[in-house]
């Protein structure tokens, strides 16, 4: 009897020290998947698209919810540092599009690539680098992805290829990447992203063209978050059908605030390109919260009414949270707990961010090449000379 009374005094005291949602979520039998609908994608020179249907199981809806979270609350502490004067230059920030970076990612492999244009902190994220890589790159520290060089506009990890800054200039590359992949015999695609106000520019027409003549695995993704710049769609585009302007390249239109819909169409493009048909376009309608870089408001051609009426009706995070609870994947407070570690995660990288030291002006040369020996870089004027080290 008092080994019995010894063993439950244990597992409630054991409970005690808990925390009270742990133990609730710990007990509560959480289903391991679930079936929703999602919105058909319109469709251009395919007769048939992604599926209307897709299975979420358990585990990726968490993995899902923390990344977005991540991405989001990253954002928000970028945008935080730089009124504070701590991040300096070009900051574009992406809160709003979270279901275009994670469900891309979850829609390809790791070993496919990705380029994009300078809305890149997500898709560095999604990519694989950490939070305490990103944001200390943004504040230009050496601890950062690119050595504190590259700043907002130029990360870059393994198979991702940055953050562009020349609008539209990313998409030709892309285009050189998928021929890389083709040219050697391998399985992958190149996934290249661009604006809605950078679909205008010439050179992408150009890239159409080269890739649909030699078929490439090339997946041309236009996030079409309404404005480029400050004007919107409608004011800078005869046609706003961004998935109809390959012409002669099959296009999806696809819901890019709902992440299973990303992940099914990136899927189903993925499959179309690696099956040897050629490259394939696609549309991700979304929506930036922010204006279009710091020094936008964004409320100067749009009204507050209607970034908020996004906000609480569409937000992805909200839309997966809802999926998620309504449908016994996890519970409210178990989201809460991923949102407090999220909140931790950011928070300390942002210290580490702010106290990591700033690259010395000697090393303003290096890593121009790789592998290459020691060479001297001329400074502002010829008397000026920097050592470059790979």
């Amino acid at each position: 009897m008092r080994k019995m009374l010894a063993a439950v005094s244990r597992v409630l005291s054991g409970a005690a020290q808990k925390p009270a949602s742990r133990v609730l979520v710990a007990s509560r039998n959480f289903a391991n998947d679930a079936t929703f609908e999602i919105k058909k994608c319109d469709l251009h020179r395919l007769e048939e698209g992604p599926p209307v249907t897709t299975v979420l199981t358990r585990e990726d809806g968490l993995k899902y919810y923390r990344t977005m979270q991540t991405v989001r609350r990253m954002e928000l502490k970028a945008d935080q540092l730089y009124k504070q004067k701590i991040i300096r230059g070009f900051c574009h920030l992406c809160d709003g599009q979270e279901a275009c970076c994670v469900g891309l990612e979850a829609g390809i492999n790791p070993t496919d690539h990705l380029i994009t244009a300078y809305r890149a902190h997500g898709f560095t994220f999604t990519r694989g680098l950490s939070v305490r890589e990103i944001l200390t790159e943004l504040t230009g520290r050496r601890g950062g992805c690119a050595k504190g060089k590259g700043g907002s506009m130029h990360m870059y990890a393994k198979n991702f290829y940055g953050g562009n800054g020349i609008v539209g200039a990313q998409v030709p590359l892309g285009a050189g990447i998928a021929l890389a992949c083709k040219y050697n015999g391998k399985d992958e695609v190149c996934l290249t992203l661009y604006g809605d106000g950078a679909a205008n520019q010439g050179q992408i027409f150009e890239a159409y063209n080269m890739a649909a003549l030699w078929k490439l695995p090339c997946i041309f993704i236009c996030e079409n978050n309404r404005y480029g710049m400050g004007t919107s769609v409608e004011r800078a585009a005869a046609s706003t059908d961004y998935y109809k302007r390959g012409d002669f390249i099959p296009g999806l239109r696809v819901d890019g605030m709902d992440v299973l819909c990303v992940r099914e169409a990136t899927k189903f493009a993925a499959a179309h390109c690696r099956s040897g048909k050629g490259p394939i376009l696609m549309e991700l309608q979304t929506y930036r919260y922010h204006g279009h870089s710091m020094s936008d408001p964004g409320v100067s051609y749009r009204t507050r009414e209607e970034i908020q009426e996004v906000r609480s009706k569409s937000d992805p995070i909200m839309l997966l949270k809802d999926r998620m609870v309504n449908n016994n994947l996890a519970s409210v407070e178990e989201l809460k707990e991923i949102d407090v570690e999220v909140r931790k995660e950011i928070e300390d990288a942002a210290q580490f961010a702010t106290s990591d030291p700033e690259p010395p002006l000697e090393e303003l040369g290096y890593h121009i090449y790789s592998n290459d020996p020691p060479f001297e870089v001329r400074g502002a004027n010829q008397w000026i000379k920097f050592k470059s080290v790979s």
